[in-house]
C-alpha cells in the first residue's frame, strides 16, 4: 500500500518513517525542501511539490497531512482534492477544528474521496513507535484502511469515533483533559518547591510514577526532566496554548456543560504568556486606592 504524507515535521517525519518500518510504500513533501535528504536517509521517497508527490501513486491516492491547523491546512486540502479521483483519500492528521473537518468531508464527498479526520495523540515518540488515534470519516471506507491504523498504534491505540469531524473533537476534547492534568501536576509540584521541606523533585516524581494514583505519562516525563534540573532554572514559565484547549471551553460554554479545571488551565496558560500585567496593575492601584496598600514599582 502506498501513503503520501505531505508536512515533514517532527511529527509528520517520525509517522512517515513508522509508516515505512511497517512494509509501506511512504511518499513524502514538504515546503522546506532542505528535509529531502533526511526523509530519503528514513526510506521516504522525497517530493518537491504536491503534483510531483500524486504523480508518483501507482495505484489508488491515500494522502495524509501532518500540518497545523488552519490557513497552511485549508490551502494544501484543497490543492490535494482537486486532484482526487473516486475512491481515493485524505486523512487529516493534525489538530483542525472539527467543524472545518466536517466541511472538508461533505466537499470530499461530492467527488467520491474518502475523508478522514484523525486525532494523533502520543507526541513525537508516538508517532515514531506507535501513537494514539481517534478517527472520523466513513465507517465503510475506514474498514478499507483499517490495517493502517492497526500497524502504526499501540495495541487498542486507535478507534473509530464516527462521522466526519468526531475525530478531531474527540482529540479536542483529549487535549482539553491534557491541559487541565498538566495543570495540576505544575500546581502540586510548586506547593512542593515552596514548603518547609527540602524535597528533592526528581525523587518526588519517581515515587509518584510507581504504584500511586497518578502514575502517568506525563508524570514519566516530569522526573526525566527534573532529573536534569530540579530548579528548572533555565527556562522562562511561559505555556502556550494550541488552541484545542480554547475551542474545548467554548465548546462547552455552548453546551452549556461546566469545564472550570480546564478553563481554569487555559487562563493560566494565557497568563504566563503576559509580560506587562497590565490587569495585575490595575488590581494594584484599586487596592491602594480603597485601602491604602502597597504599591511594589517598578525599578529604573
Amino acid at each position: 500500500m502506498e501513503v503520501g504524507v505531505i508536512g515533514l515535521g517532527k511529527m509528520g517525519l517520525n509517522l512517515a518513517e513508522n509508516m515505512v518500518e511497517q512494509g509501506y510504500r511512504v511518499l513524502g513533501m514538504d515546503a522546506d525542501l532542505t528535509l529531502s535528504e533526511e526523509a530519503k536517509a528514513r526510506g521516504i521517497q522525497f517530493s518537491q511539490s504536491i503534483p510531483d508527490l500524486l504523480s508518483r501513486f501507482t495505484d489508488r491516492k491515500i494522502i495524509w497531512m501532518m500540518l497545523p491547523a488552519g490557513e497552511i491546512t485549508e490551502s494544501v486540502f484543497q490543492k490535494v482534492k482537486a486532484h482526487l479521483h473516486a475512491g481515493d483519500y485524505i486523512i487529516d492528521g493534525g489538530n483542525a477544528h472539527f467543524e472545518d473537518s466536517k466541511r472538508r468531508g461533505m466537499e470530499c464527498e461530492e467527488n467520491n474521496v474518502q475523508f478522514f479526520d484523525v486525532g494523533t495523540s502520543g507526541g513525537v515518540s508516538g508517532a515514531r513507535n506507535g501513537a494514539c488515534m481517534m478517527i472520523g470519516g466513513n465507517e465503510k471506507a475506514f474498514t478499507e484502511i483499517e490495517e493502517i491504523f492497526t500497524s502504526i498504534n499501540v495495541e487498542d491505540g486507535y478507534l473509530y469515533a464516527g462521522p466526519s469531524g468526531s475525530g478531531h473533537y474527540l482529540k479536542m476534547v483529549h487535549n482539553g483533559v491534557e491541559y487541565g492534568m498538566m495543570q495540576a501536576i505544575g500546581e502540586g509540584f510548586n506547593v512542593l518547591k515552596h514548603a518547609e521541606y527540602d524535597f528533592e523533585m526528581e525523587k518526588v516524581a519517581k515515587v509518584w510514577n510507581n504504584g500511586s494514583v497518578i502514575r502517568s505519562w506525563l508524570m514519566e516525563l516530569a522526573f526525566d526532566f527534573l532529573s536534569a534540573n530540579g530548579r528548572l532554572d533555565d527556562i522562562e514559565g511561559v505555556v502556550q496554548s494550541s488552541g484545542e484547549g480554547q475551542w474545548t471551553v467554548q465548546e462547552a460554554l455552548k453546551m452549556q456543560v461546566p469545564v472550570p479545571v480546564i478553563a481554569q488551565s487555559l487562563m493560566v496558560r494565557y497568563s504566563s504568556t503576559d509580560d506587562d500585567k497590565y490587569g495585575e496593575k490595575v488590581v494594584a492601584s484599586l487596592r491602594n486606592g480603597f485601602g491604602g496598600h502597597a504599591i511594589f514599582k517598578k525599578e529604573d
